[in-house]
Protein backbone atom coordinates (compact mmCIF):
# COMPACT_ATOMS: atom_id res chain seq x y z
CA UNK A 1 0.00 0.00 0.00
CA UNK A 2 1.36 3.36 -1.03
CA UNK A 3 1.50 5.99 1.68
CA UNK A 4 2.95 9.48 2.01
CA UNK A 5 3.66 10.85 5.46
CA UNK A 6 4.35 14.52 6.12
CA UNK A 7 6.14 15.86 9.18
CA UNK A 8 7.88 18.97 10.40
CA UNK A 9 4.93 21.26 10.87
CA UNK A 10 4.44 23.34 13.97
CA UNK A 11 3.99 26.82 15.34
CA UNK A 12 6.45 29.57 14.53
CA UNK A 13 6.58 33.32 14.70
CA UNK A 14 6.48 35.41 11.57
CA UNK A 15 9.90 35.59 10.00
CA UNK A 16 10.85 32.17 11.27
CA UNK A 17 11.59 28.95 9.42
CA UNK A 18 10.34 25.39 9.25
CA UNK A 19 11.37 22.37 7.23
CA UNK A 20 8.72 19.93 6.12
CA UNK A 21 9.45 16.37 5.10
CA UNK A 22 7.40 13.94 3.05
CA UNK A 23 8.39 10.29 3.17
CA UNK A 24 6.94 7.81 0.69
CA UNK A 25 6.28 4.24 1.75
CA UNK A 26 5.21 1.33 -0.38
CA UNK A 27 7.09 2.02 -3.58
CA UNK A 28 9.71 4.27 -5.06
CA UNK A 29 8.63 7.60 -6.50
CA UNK A 30 12.03 8.41 -7.88
CA UNK A 31 10.62 8.74 -11.40
CA UNK A 32 7.64 10.90 -10.40
CA UNK A 33 7.02 14.57 -10.05
CA UNK A 34 6.04 15.36 -6.47
CA UNK A 35 4.36 18.40 -5.05
CA UNK A 36 3.43 20.35 -1.98
CA UNK A 37 0.02 21.90 -1.55
CA UNK A 38 -1.59 23.72 1.33
CA UNK A 39 -5.04 24.51 2.58
CA UNK A 40 -5.41 27.69 4.62
CA UNK A 41 -8.29 27.88 7.10
CA UNK A 42 -11.58 28.29 5.29
CA UNK A 43 -9.98 28.25 1.85
CA UNK A 44 -9.41 25.87 -1.01
CA UNK A 45 -6.30 23.75 -1.36
CA UNK A 46 -3.62 25.59 -3.31
CA UNK A 47 -0.39 24.76 -5.05
CA UNK A 48 2.86 25.57 -3.22
CA UNK A 49 5.73 23.87 -5.03
CA UNK A 50 6.62 20.88 -7.16
CA UNK A 51 9.78 19.09 -8.21
CA UNK A 52 10.53 16.81 -11.15
CA UNK A 53 11.99 13.38 -10.49
CA UNK A 54 15.56 14.47 -11.12
CA UNK A 55 15.25 17.60 -9.03
CA UNK A 56 16.43 19.59 -12.00
CA UNK A 57 13.16 21.41 -12.51
CA UNK A 58 11.18 23.03 -9.74
CA UNK A 59 8.02 25.11 -9.69
CA UNK A 60 6.76 27.56 -7.09
CA UNK A 61 3.64 29.52 -6.42
CA UNK A 62 4.26 33.24 -6.72
CA UNK A 63 3.38 33.68 -3.06
CA UNK A 64 6.29 31.53 -1.87
CA UNK A 65 8.88 32.15 -4.58
CA UNK A 66 12.17 33.23 -3.02
CA UNK A 67 11.14 32.11 0.48
CA UNK A 68 10.48 28.38 0.07
CA UNK A 69 12.80 25.76 -1.38
CA UNK A 70 11.67 22.33 -2.52
CA UNK A 71 14.11 19.44 -2.77
CA UNK A 72 14.14 15.68 -2.79
CA UNK A 73 16.38 12.75 -1.93
CA UNK A 74 15.34 9.85 -4.14
CA UNK A 75 17.60 7.44 -2.27
CA UNK A 76 15.53 8.13 0.84
CA UNK A 77 12.22 8.42 -1.02
CA UNK A 78 11.82 11.76 0.70
CA UNK A 79 10.85 15.26 -0.38
CA UNK A 80 11.45 18.43 1.60
CA UNK A 81 10.09 21.94 1.80
CA UNK A 82 12.33 24.49 3.46
CA UNK A 83 10.20 27.46 4.45
CA UNK A 84 11.94 30.69 5.40
CA UNK A 85 10.65 34.18 6.18
CA UNK A 86 7.29 32.74 7.09
CA UNK A 87 4.29 35.02 7.00
CA UNK A 88 0.93 34.91 8.73
CA UNK A 89 -0.68 33.95 5.43
CA UNK A 90 1.45 30.80 5.24
CA UNK A 91 -0.68 29.30 8.00
CA UNK A 92 -2.27 26.17 6.56
CA UNK A 93 -2.30 22.41 6.52
CA UNK A 94 0.47 21.32 4.15
CA UNK A 95 0.09 18.20 2.04
CA UNK A 96 2.43 16.28 -0.22
CA UNK A 97 1.34 14.20 -3.16
CA UNK A 98 2.60 12.41 -6.25
CA UNK A 99 1.82 13.54 -9.78
CA UNK A 100 -0.11 10.82 -11.58
CA UNK A 101 1.62 11.28 -14.93
CA UNK A 102 5.33 10.63 -15.33
CA UNK A 103 6.75 13.59 -17.19
CA UNK A 104 3.40 15.36 -17.21
CA UNK A 105 3.29 18.73 -18.98
CA UNK A 106 4.25 21.86 -17.03
CA UNK A 107 0.66 23.06 -17.23
CA UNK A 108 -0.42 20.13 -15.06
CA UNK A 109 2.19 20.52 -12.34
CA UNK A 110 0.24 23.18 -10.44
CA UNK A 111 -3.09 21.38 -10.73
CA UNK A 112 -4.04 19.31 -7.68
CA UNK A 113 -6.35 17.21 -9.85
CA UNK A 114 -3.33 15.48 -11.35
CA UNK A 115 -1.97 14.35 -7.99
CA UNK A 116 -2.60 11.13 -6.10
CA UNK A 117 -1.51 9.40 -2.92
CA UNK A 118 -2.07 12.44 -0.73
CA UNK A 119 -0.56 12.46 2.73
CA UNK A 120 -2.55 13.24 5.86
CA UNK A 121 -1.14 16.76 6.10
CA UNK A 122 0.91 18.65 8.65
CA UNK A 123 -0.23 21.88 10.31
CA UNK A 124 1.86 25.02 10.01
CA UNK A 125 0.82 27.96 12.14
CA UNK A 126 2.54 31.31 11.84
CA UNK A 127 1.85 33.90 14.52
CA UNK A 128 2.80 37.53 14.96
Amino acid sequence: QVQLVESGGGSVQAGGSLRLSCVAFGRSFSSSTMGWFRQPPGKEREFVAAIRWSGGRVYYADSVEGRFTISRDNAKNTMYLQMNSLKLEDTAVYYCAVHSVVGGPPSSVRNSGFYVNWGQGTQVTVSS
